[in-house]
């Protein structure tokens, strides 16, 4: 880690899954090349972070969710939170941090919502295109909402002060294939096909995709190199699959070189999560995106639409991604490489892959100068506009 030029640290309130964390890792990288003494607040769960977050300073504070299922549990999850926010107080306190940053998911609302008693400089960053159960909570406490989407949904119009389109902060691996450009595929050449089905991988990719590629013509099978991710129970039959049909297929349950594979697709196939809408917009490539139909609030549904407004992505309600239409689309845009074009040059438009730097930029706007009071909404808003 660098040397830190500031005393005061900046709190990352942030954990559960990787949407959340991603984020989080990323704006972690971008503080820390400015100086900033940075500390991780996550719950009692205490995941094992990678990257940059698993070289800070970590605290362990209880949480839960007050909307679980069941009475029981719900008393439990309320509990939890009560506690975490009284053990937060007592962090925070001791710490004296110069600001306090919340990525969403339960983890994050005891730690915040302290700060915000404590009348900390604070902010929130949602990654979906609605805003999530846990940064409603927090939505009215808060300094800042940066938001990933320019249009938001399930935001209070008493909100609308507080906003800040940031961009939804990416890997830097990620972020570096902006600079790469797309190439369609050539005519008669290989088509290259990346399935993604998020941290779990996907059931239905497993069983669509590969009887999809089967009903294509041989020609077309022959030009089409596919890597796809898939859970573990899944691996064996979908490899079988892929021998019976002669698709060039690579498999595996987590691919680490996972931005080259990106930057080499001519076509993505995948979830509709905060973090992989973030990462083909940032990378400029097209896909087709299945949301999760169960995703709370619908709110995969809410990020690939917005990335297929922007002419990005086309987007298959997974009650309609079936074998015999997905073959049909695949071989319409295999034939097609000027529509895969357009759709990577406008993905690559909607895309944000400075999001870490402008949430820094908004971070350091929050600190207050020489002792002075934090910034309202407004003045920091102001100051944005004046740094750009």
């Amino acid at each position: 880690m660098s040397a830190t030029r500031h005393g005061a640290p900046i709190v990352l309130a942030a954990g559960g899954t990787g949407g959340h964390v991603f984020p989080a890792q990323a704006l972690a990288a971008a503080l820390e090349s400015r100086g900033w003494r940075l500390v991780l607040v996550t719950d009692r769960r205490g995941a094992d972070y990678g990257d940059v977050l698993g070289r800070l300073e970590t605290h362990h504070i209880r949480a839960g969710s007050p909307r679980a299922r069941g009475l029981l549990a719900r008393g439990a999850g309320v509990l939890n939170l009560l506690r975490g926010v009284r053990d937060a107080r007592r962090l925070l306190k001791r710490l004296k941090p110069a600001a306090a940053i919340g990525f969403g998911g339960y983890p994050s609302v005891p730690t915040m919502y302290a700060a915000s008693r404590l009348r900390l400089p604070t902010a929130i960053h949602e990654q979906n295109a609605v805003l999530g159960r846990a940064n409603r909570l927090l939505a009215p406490r808060v300094l800042a909402i940066a938001t990933s989407f320019v249009d938001t949904a399930r935001l209070e119009r008493a909100n609308a002060s507080q906003l800040i389109h940031t961009g939804n902060p990416v890997r830097p691996a990620i972020a570096a294939l902006a600079a790469v450009p797309y190439a369609a595929p050539p005519a008669d050449g290989p088509c290259r096909l990346l399935i993604t089905g998020g941290s779990q991988g996907a059931g239905v990719f497993a069983e669509v995709v590969p009887a999809a590629l089967a009903r294509l013509p041989e020609a077309l099978k022959a030009r089409l190199v596919v890597t796809q991710q898939c859970r573990a129970e899944d691996l064996e039959a979908v490899r079988r699959a892929y021998d019976a049909t002669g698709v060039e297929a690579t498999l595996a349950r987590f691919f680490a070189d996972l931005p080259e594979r990106l930057a080499a697709a001519h076509l993505v196939i995948g979830r509709a999560g905060a973090s992989t809408v973030a990462e083909l917009a940032a990378a400029g490539r097209p896909a087709i995106l299945v949301p999760y139909p169960h995703a709370t609030d619908d709110h995969q549904s809410a990020n690939a639409e917005a990335l297929a407004l922007a002419g990005g992505a086309w987007v298959v309600p997974q009650d309609g991604f079936t074998a015999a239409p997905l073959a049909e689309r695949l071989a319409a845009l295999c034939a097609a490489p000027d529509s895969l074009a357009r759709a990577a040059d406008a993905a690559l438009g909607a895309g944000r892959p400075e999001a870490a730097s402008t949430l820094a930029d908004l971070v350091e706007r929050l600190v207050p100068a020489n002792g002075d009071r934090s910034p309202s909404p407004n003045e920091l808003m102001m100051r944005g506009r004046q740094a750009a």
